[in-house]
């Protein structure tokens, strides 16, 4: 069995690194596990463990899907937290309202579906975890930070790949190991068709 999600890397940029140290500055004596930076993505879905026999499956449907699926961006905005104030549990950042990314994702759910991959049925909600919040002392101060940064915009990034990858969970932290890289199709100026 391998422990497997769907995502879109994301290379963090200047504003991005700066958020991120600006926010562990402002919580350094909460009790938060940090992302490491080289491991941020979006999680276009999230399998958990499945059979090694069961990728090469998932590899032709991302194949399939992203052979005709254009390259497209999506802008990091504002940041949040899962749960509420008096009991956060994920710290993240917001992505701003993007179709593409709604559509792929509706397309790998559609292909993991027909071929009887167990997804998550909650809504997609794409976002990026910037720290997973173990207890929080002061709360009030949680909230005050994350409203200074709710409709900052962070970063353009440009999704050019798709990849699967096996999340291995260490005692130093979880490794992302890809299990394989799909690309998309490029993006010709007035040319062709957006799936």
């Amino acid at each position: 069995m391998k422990r497997v999600f769907i995502a879109v890397r994301v290379d963090p940029g200047g504003e991005l690194l700066k958020l991120c140290s600006s926010l562990k500055a402002s919580f350094g004596t909460e009790n938060i596990k940090w992302v490491d930076p080289g491991n941020i993505h979006l999680t276009l879905a999230f399998l958990g463990d499945t059979e090694e026999k069961r990728i090469k499956t998932l590899s032709n449907i991302l194949g399939d899907i992203c052979y005709n699926f254009k390259e497209f961006d999506f802008v990091l905005a504002g940041t949040g937290i899962f749960k509420n104030y008096r009991d956060p549990r994920v710290l993240w950042l917001g992505i701003r309202s993007s179709d593409r990314l709604s559509a792929i994702n509706n397309l790998i759910t559609q292909g993991l579906k027909i071929n009887s991959f167990k997804t998550d049925e909650r809504p997609f909600s794409p976002h990026l975890t910037l720290g997973r919040i173990k207890s929080i002392r002061d709360s009030e101060n949680l909230e005050k930070v994350l409203e200074r940064y709710k409709d900052h915009q962070i970063q353009l990034v440009h999704v050019n790949e798709v990849i699967l990858y096996e999340s291995i969970l260490k005692q130093t932290g979880p490794l992302y190991k890809p299990l394989g890289k799909f690309n998309l199709a490029l993006l010709k100026s007035g040319l062709g068709y957006e799936v």
